[in-house]
């Protein structure tokens, strides 16, 4: 992998954690090429990683035998359209982490006969904590998949996905996720000072409460409805609080917004046909 030059498309702070991740597993910057066409975020790539920035995506990509398209996804068919030409000559194995945009788009806006590998990170790769749903098209072979997967592995876990059309589900529960997540940590943090606790307290006890549950679930092999039975007692405080959710209806609330985001990022890849 470290022989091939890499060549990103976009150079947001998706991109930018993939970079670090890369260079952090001992990637040399040199075969690492970035376009980025907003000057400060170009220099600020140069500076802090050592990579080679250009301005312009057909600079970028040219030897390069891995493209990664980290661009806003209402204007990747532009830009991919813009280097038909030259991935028709090439032939590169690309990565999109472009939201909502299918793997056949990509390859038809890319002039046919592409090899594909759509993907899905999440914001904690930020962090190298995110989780990343990758489908492969029928033209990527062993080797790509290979490649594709250590690529995102610098960001965190990878899932392999056969269908894409679970690619929509991929998005509505992971690449959602982190906000259902910070939603309930905003309203246990709101509840908290509610109760009379101060705002730092409130958020303090809600912050560590949901890392240190994250890393339970993370770090054991009991699933998460056996550690819920194990931390509420029969008629205590924790049980009360439950079947207030569970009266609530938060299982269908749940599936409901999941559903709803899955929806909504089908009529995003349609609406792009």
């Amino acid at each position: 992998m470290n022989d091939t030059t890499i060549a990103f498309i976009g150079g947001g702070h998706m991109a930018r954690s993939l970079i670090g991740g890369l260079i952090a597993q001992g990637r040399d910057p040199a075969t690492i090429h970035v376009a980025e066409p907003v000057p400060s975020l170009r220099e600020a790539l140069a500076v802090d990683f050592g990579v080679a920035v250009f301005e312009d995506g057909a600079d970028a990509v040219a030897g390069a035998s891995t493209w990664v398209f980290a661009t806003k996804p209402q204007v990747l068919r532009a830009v991919c359209e813009a280097l038909a030409t030259q991935a028709q000559a090439k032939q590169p194995l690309v990565v999109s982490i472009a939201a909502g945009i299918t793997a056949a788009q990509l390859e038809r806006w890319l002039g046919g006969g592409i090899a594909v590998v759509r993907t899905m990170p999440n914001t904690p790769a930020l962090l190298g904590a995110g989780v990343t749903g990758l489908f492969a098209s029928e033209r990527v072979d062993t080797q790509g998949r290979d490649f594709a997967e250590a690529l995102l592995a610098a960001a965190g876990k990878t899932v392999w996905i056969d269908d894409e059309a679970q690619m929509d589900a991929v998005t509505a529960v992971s690449g959602s996720g982190p906000a259902y997540v910070f939603l309930l940590a905003e309203a246990m943090v709101d509840a908290g000072i509610g109760e009379g606790l101060p705002r730092d307290a409130a958020r303090t006890l809600t912050l560590q409460t949901v890392l240190g549950a994250a890393r339970m679930l993370t770090e054991s092999d009991v699933d998460a409805a056996e550690l819920r039975r194990r931390v509420t007692s029969p008629n205590g405080t924790t049980q009360a609080a439950i079947e207030t959710f569970e009266a609530g209806g938060l299982r269908a609330l749940v599936a409901d917004a999941i559903d709803a985001a899955r929806v909504r990022g089908a009529e995003l890849s349609a609406a792009n046909e």
